[in-house]
């Protein structure tokens, strides 16, 4: 494992909304839209997408809404190349800080129940197992496992 040093968070801006699609589309194969990150960021007030920077470049990102006492984790992604650097530790505890710092309660997610590596992780974090969301994911209509972690 090769050792991070220089990380810094960044809140995500109009401007960034390539960087954000860059950041997606080479760490799922099914990315989300360059469009959804903009309506994100333009027309959503709930929704704040974080940068995790690891000197100056931008290694992954993670998007949350926060609805009254609650943040949901809609997607966390970090570039292939920075991967087994605890980064996505990193970001998910600074999400975590940021949403309790708003009011947030609770933190919610979901996972594909393929994903052990992600779901290992949740649960370090304290995260526990709910439902499931059958046929959740589009491009293959895997399931989701509903986690959820009080903050």
């Amino acid at each position: 494992m090769e050792i991070t040093k220089n990380i810094n968070f960044r809140l995500a801006k109009i401007e960034d909304i390539h960087k954000l699609y860059h950041i997606e589309s080479r760490s799922f194969s099914s990315p989300w839209p360059e469009e959804a990150f903009y309506n994100d960021i333009a027309h959503n007030r709930f929704a704040s997408y974080v940068f995790i920077e690891v000197d100056g470049t931008q290694a992954g990102y993670c998007g949350v809404w926060i609805i009254l006492d609650e943040a949901h984790v809609t997607n966390i992604a970090i570039l292939p190349e920075y991967r087994g650097r605890k980064l996505g530790e990193k970001l998910l505890c600074k999400m975590m800080s940021l949403a309790k710092e708003a009011g947030a309660k609770t933190m919610t997610l979901e996972v594909r129940v393929s994903n052990h590596v992600a779901k290992s992780l949740y649960k370090k974090l304290g995260f526990q197992e709910g439902g499931i969301r059958r046929g959740y994911y589009t491009d293959n209509r895997e399931d989701a496992q509903v986690m959820w972690v009080n903050i």
